[in-house]
């Protein structure tokens, strides 16, 4: 029975790379995975799924609008699918995430969406609540603070390294621009760890 999977995480969590390597794993059993990503998102170019570790996968893109039921289920016309991969679902709309749903239930394809939970103000994505609501399975993959905690926080970082508590939810950005915590250091604003203080030796 199909069913519908949310994977999330904070960055640098490796989601990227489980992504395609689940595509991977479906292509080397003879399966047809379809695999997608918002158009939003193009910091690697349009249309590709990158990873840090040097994987990369090309996807079709979705916007707000788009109607991913119907785009799915004109897919299956062309070729029988057998699993839908979704890349960056936070910034799926409810409308979509719905969708996604149908195309579990009625055209019975498995959908496997991989994301964040939350912003930069520790906030919920639209995409990251109605998955929360709707979806069959819920998996957080693990990723660490600087300090070794567990990290479920995403901090925006400021260019010196501050972080950043107002703005704009949506803000592409890498390393450069956000950072995984743990709670802790999230709420104390300690985007990286304190420079130890030099210690001056004075000759004898």
């Amino acid at each position: 029975m199909a069913s519908l999977h949310y994977k999330f995480a904070a960055m640098n969590s490796g989601k990227s790379t489980q992504l395609i390597q689940a595509h991977f794993n479906y292509c080397e059993r003879g399966m047809t995975p379809y695999a997608m990503t918002p158009a939003i998102d193009d910091r690697f170019g349009f249309g590709v799924i990158a990873a840090r570790v040097g994987l990369e996968l090309r996807a079709d893109t979705f916007a707000p609008h788009t109607d991913l039921f119907a785009v799915i289920q004109q897919k299956c016309l062309q070729q029988p699918l057998h699993v839908c991969i979704i890349d960056e679902a936070q910034f799926l709309t409810r409308e979509q995430v719905y969708q996604l749903a149908r195309v579990v239930d009625e055209l019975e394809i498995p959908v496997i969406a991989y994301g964040l939970k939350s912003d930069f103000r520790g906030e919920l994505f639209e995409g990251a609540y109605h998955l929360l609501c709707l979806a069959d399975k819920v998996e957080e993959l693990k990723s660490v603070c600087w300090c070794g905690s567990k990290a479920h926080m995403n901090a925006r970082v400021s260019p010196a390294g501050e972080v950043v508590r107002e703005g704009e939810q949506v803000e592409i950005g890498g390393n450069d621009r956000y950072v995984s915590l743990c709670r802790k250091h999230y709420l104390q604003g300690m985007a990286f760890p304190a420079q130890p203080m030099a210690v001056k030796v004075e000759s004898v």
